[in-house]
């Protein structure tokens, strides 16, 4: 019975990591105002020249880039569980079944 929940686990994880996620230019459309803003930055920020910034200039931008990165996870829809969460939910289907 495990063997078989843990193929089929294994299975659906490997489908989801092949899936294609839809970029800027494929989907103009589905994309909102503010995360266009938000990869826009992103994207000025990787074609800056950081070679003349002090410390504390690039410390700066590493706390942005990982503000905006972190408020493009939180605008994503979906629900999201780790093998973990998985285990312990099988585990207690078996319990109590």
């Amino acid at each position: 019975m495990m063997l078989l929940l843990t193929a089929t686990l294994f299975t659906t994880n490997s489908f989801a990591i092949n899936e294609k996620v839809p970029t800027s230019s494929n989907n103009p459309k589905e994309i909102p105002a503010e995360v266009k803003v938000l990869l826009n930055r992103l994207e000025e920020i990787k074609k800056m020249d950081k070679s003349n910034l002090s410390s504390t200039e690039k410390k700066e931008l590493r706390k942005e880039v990982r503000t905006i990165k972190s408020t493009l996870k939180s605008t994503g829809n979906g629900v999201y569980l780790s093998i973990g969460a998985i285990i312990i939910i099988i585990l207690l289907l078996i319990l109590l079944l």
